[in-house]
């Protein structure tokens, strides 16, 4: 009876060894079949990382010399700086699907607006019309002249707008001054316009409002690292005591006014 019970107990280990051993090796068969399928994908030659900062963006277009650039801004935009073999296709207009149907989809296309916003919309646009590789610039072409990157000028209607001097002289007041550097494009920078026209209507006396372009005025945004739109600054005795980047409320601005 004792011998009967040894041998019942050692196959029921053997049996429970057996089970553990079978369960482990099929872990190990589903581990290494996930690891091949995505060292598998991993090397198929196409680039996963698409959102790129403005250094990345120039290094990968060293590297794939062959692809296409494209700048989706307006004509006029393109037209003040951009870089350089650059082909201009502007998002925004009427004939943007067939002007993108024209380039191989089969190369990698860089793409690029001012701030990243219809560069993001136009590469999703190109993906879905089969375009294999798209690489898109984080922050546009602010964040690129931010980081010193060359650019290109059509020199017939390229503009520097005004220099830190210039600049520097519009703050020689006693009252607060307060930029805003905008775009005729950048969406929120049209919704803030109406009340800093307000602000600066209603408060003459203490407020000067400067709205500068920045499509017009590149050099100067590249020297007070203006990278992103729209960008605001407060200065009292010409000394900077407030800045905001992005979309902000006229409750939020007006608390910083007196």
């Amino acid at each position: 009876m004792a011998a009967a019970g040894r041998a019942c107990k050692t196959r029921s280990c053997n049996l429970y060894f057996n089970s553990n051993l079978y369960i482990m090796n099929k872990f190990l068969f589903v581990f290494l079949t996930i690891a091949a399928m995505t060292f598998s994908s991993c090397s198929d030659g196409q680039d996963k990382k698409t959102n790129l900062t403005a250094t990345e963006f120039a290094e990968k277009m060293k590297a794939l010399p062959a692809a296409n650039i494209v700048d989706v801004r307006t004509p006029e935009e393109y037209e003040k700086g951009h870089i350089v073999n650059a082909v201009n296709i502007d998002w925004n207009g009427d004939n943007f699907e067939q002007k993108i149907s024209s380039l191989d989809k089969s190369k990698p296309v860089f793409v690029y607006c001012l701030s990243g916003g219809r560069s993001a919309m136009a590469a999703e646009a190109m993906r879905d019309k089969g375009f294999k590789q798209v690489f898109e610039m984080r922050g546009g072409f602010m964040k690129w002249r931010a980081a010193n990157l060359p650019e290109t000028t059509d020199t017939k209607t390229a503009s520097t707008g005004i220099d830190k001097a210039q600049f520097d002289a519009l703050l020689n007041t006693d009252k607060i001054v307060l930029v805003d550097f905008y775009a005729d494009w950048c969406a929120p920078c049209k919704k803030m316009k109406p009340w800093l026209d307000e602000i600066a209507s209603n408060k003459t006396e203490t407020v000067t409002v400067i709205r500068i372009n920045a499509d017009d005025n590149a050099q100067l945004c590249r020297v007070l690292k203006i990278d992103a739109l729209p960008y605001l600054q407060v200065y009292k005795n010409k000394k900077l005591t407030w800045s905001h980047s992005g979309d902000i409320t006229k409750e939020q601005l007006s608390a910083q006014l007196p």
